[in-house]
């Protein structure tokens, strides 16, 4: 009997010493970790999101399989997207200034980034470049208050930066890799977002992540770089300048995101900045270029997957444009392509990053296309936890007129990111509590 006691009083211990360190904040937020990848595992196993195909149920067939036809043969036709597009200017020729061969700008911090936390991760270690003094964790709880939520937005970085800090930030669309070149010779880093397939994540597909370039050597092809990933899963020597990618790399990725940038900088050096950028300084101008490069790579890029991305990036250009139903016809060719690519290789995550076609379509009055993209996006996340997804159904399914749960989504919004602008402001407007 004292033995049975023993041991049951020794169990007891055990059980309350594993839950004191369990409640530990590192041990516990490494036990949820692991958690959710079981959980996502498991989920993805039974019902592989790359198979899930969005297919929009407002779109114009006909245009649609026209544009399909043309865009899988080897041959294509004129995008029909540009029938209705405001585009009018002849895309400039740029008259580059010869660069050095080898540009390194030097005080970056590195520094690895934490679960889930790429963004902020990235754009504090640009600040850094600035003695800005803070931390990922800094950033982290304005951009991304909910730690599973899975991404920040670039404007939502700019906003940080013209907000809480010293310093000013721009963004645009369209640049290529000259204007990298060009930018960080004239001594400023430059953020861009492109696709992401790890190795050692090999079988999570394709995803976004955010680059730091630092640097470039011509001699070599490739750009220097601080990835706040890899500092965390490759070994990295100090003293060497950083990660590199190639010229080619960059390019293919990048497209991923429709060439899109962040330049941070003094507001004393806002003209050296603009003078970097070239035509890409009026934003509209660069919105232009970045729809004309996306119509032309529909027709003369062969890989299917590159294909979609154009075709998508043809889209979000003529949102920006305001062209919604130009864009809304992009959007539509694109998913019509992307059953052509190759399953393991689908950016099934690509509306975690990208909202574009959730515009396209609210405002072009297709409704019913909002809410089957947001529910095709949520269903296919093992958590769903998309702010923006929520609000974009919200929004079409108010203007459908079921306020209630329009009003339950806004606050779905709000629960993945509290104070999440758009989503409060709508409430606010509606008379309703957060």
């Amino acid at each position: 009997m004292k033995k049975s006691i023993k041991v049951l009083i020794g169990f007891a211990a055990a059980l309350i010493i594993c839950g004191i360190i369990l409640v530990l904040p590192p041990v516990w937020d490494r036990a949820i970790y692991y958690g959710r990848e079981i959980y996502a595992d498991i989920k993805y196993a039974l019902f592989p999101p790359a198979e899930a195909v969005f297919t929009p149920g407002e779109s114009d067939p006909g245009d649609v399989a026209t544009s399909v036809a043309a865009t899988i043969q080897s041959s294509f036709a004129t995008p029909i997207v540009t029938q209705s597009t405001p585009v009018t200017t002849a895309e400039p020729t740029p008259t580059h200034t010869p660069l050095p061969p080898y540009a390194y700008l030097d005080g970056i911090t590195p520094e690895p980034q934490m679960w889930n936390n790429c963004g902020p991760a990235t754009l504090s270690m640009y600040l850094s470049f600035y003695k800005w003094g803070n931390t990922q964790v800094d950033t982290a709880a304005v951009l991304k208050p909910n730690q599973r939520d899975k991404n920040v937005m670039p404007y939502e970085m700019v906003d940080f930066v013209n907000t809480y800090t010293d310093y000013n930030a721009l963004m645009r669309m369209g640049g290529d890799l000259q204007t990298l070149k060009t930018l960080v010779n004239a001594g400023f880093p430059v953020m861009v977002e492109k696709g992401f397939e790890p190795a050692d994540l090999k079988n999570e597909g394709w995803m976004g992540h955010f680059n730091l370039i630092i640097g470039y050597d011509d001699a070599r092809q490739l750009f220097i770089t601080q990835d706040s990933y890899l500092l965390v899963h490759e070994d990295y020597d100090t003293s060497i300048p950083g990660f590199k990618v190639t010229y080619a790399d960059m390019e293919k990725n990048w497209r991923a995101f429709n060439f899109v940038f962040i330049v941070v900088y003094a507001p004393e050096k806002q003209n050296d900045v603009l003078n970097a950028l070239g035509p890409l300084a009026d934003e509209n101008l660069a919105y232009q270029i970045a729809y004309q490069r996306a119509v032309k790579e529909t027709t003369s890029l062969t890989d299917i997957r590159d294909v979609f991305f154009a075709w998508f990036n043809t889209g979000t250009s003529l949102v920006y444009l305001r062209d919604y139903a130009g864009a809304a016809r992009a959007y539509d060719t694109a998913y019509s392509v992307y059953p052509n690519i190759d399953t393991p290789s689908r950016p099934w995550r690509m509306l975690w990053y990208q909202t574009g076609p959730y515009y396209a379509y609210y405002y072009s009055g297709r409704y019913q296309d909002v809410i089957d993209l947001a529910n095709h996006t949520l269903d296919a996340m093992s958590e769903p936890v998309l702010e923006e997804s929520y609000h974009w159904r919200a929004l079409a399914k108010l203007a459908l007129g079921d306020r209630s749960a329009a009003v339950a989504d806004f606050r779905k919004a709000l629960d993945v990111h509290e104070n999440f602008g758009p989503s409060l402001y709508q409430l606010q407007q509606l008379g309703e509590t957060p």
